[in-house]
């Protein structure tokens, strides 16, 4: 199906800022900006758990009609998360919120299915690249294959991966947007083009950033092999949430770093302090 009515070079009628102020108008929230790095959790494991075990506070400005934002400190990196934005409309509506209310970096960390085999699972997945099955990248881009981390990005961050505590390896993704139409044929030309695992937001996350200029990293926690066998969906300890944190905290400090001031630390080895 081609596009219908697509300007990619024209502004939006409807604008997330616009949204946001009367959000705040109605609800009488603070105009606060957001952390300058700010984490979507589709699977919500991040963001109950700082509710839950107080080491995260709700953000009194986050306008967002449809969820909440729990602010941390992770060793002196200050990170809003949003949980449950699962789907790419879904993460596409939020990200967009997330840099109108001041944002400079966004990192998604989405449990995916295995497509091809791993040296070991659970394992995250820097995403390089995104197969584009899903409506929403079309809204942004062009129609192409393929939605990518942008360059710099790629540049500043696969060569320190191997610095990190948890292993990471760069590889593609597939996005859907029908994660019960994963049938054999479309897993099969999924891998053909060369896609290691399949999630639902990358895709459509890239193409706004290449569309914005925004700064956007998604990682895919490859927990599962689509529930074929038995005691799937397993991720680690804390259900991954202390990995997640860690490797969030080395992302940001690694872009940040250089372009915005945000000093270079020593690494957490283990889960970041949390508070």
């Amino acid at each position: 199906m081609d596009a219908i009515g697509k300007d990619y070079g024209a502004e939006s009628v409807f604008r997330p800022g616009n949204l946001l102020r009367e959000a705040r108008r109605q609800r009488n929230l603070p105009d606060q900006p957001v952390p300058r790095v700010c984490l979507l959790d589709p699977d919500g494991d991040i963001a109950t758990y700082l509710a839950e075990s107080g080491g995260g506070r709700r953000h009194a400005g986050w306008a967002c009609y449809h969820t909440d934002m729990w602010v941390t400190d992770l060793d002196g990196t200050t990170v809003g998360v949003v949980g449950r934005a699962v789907g790419a409309p879904f993460a596409v509506l939020v990200a967009e919120q997330m840099f109108a209310s001041g944002a400079d970096l966004v990192v998604s960390i989405t449990s995916a299915g295995q497509l091809q085999t791993l040296p070991k699972t659970p394992c995250f997945v820097l995403i390089d690249k995104a197969l584009r099955d899903e409506g929403t990248s079309l809204h942004y881009l062009p129609p192409e294959p393929w939605s990518v981390l942008a360059g710099h990005l790629e540049a500043e961050l696969e060569p320190v991966m191997h610095d990190w505590p948890e292993p990471v390896i760069a590889a593609r993704s597939w996005t859907t947007d029908a994660p019960y139409r994963e049938t054999k044929a479309a897993i099969d030309a999924a891998v053909e083009a060369g896609a290691t695992c399949v999630e639902m937001e990358a895709a459509a996350l890239y193409a706004l950033a290449g569309a914005r200029g925004y700064d956007i990293v998604c990682l895919a926690h490859i927990t599962n092999t689509m529930a074929i066998t038995e005691n799937d969906f397993e991720k680690g300890e804390a259900n991954g949430v202390h990995a997640a944190l860690v490797l969030t905290t080395h992302i940001a400090r690694t872009i940040l770093a250089k372009s915005r001031a945000l000093p270079r630390t020593a690494m957490p080895d283990g889960p970041p302090n949390v508070g």
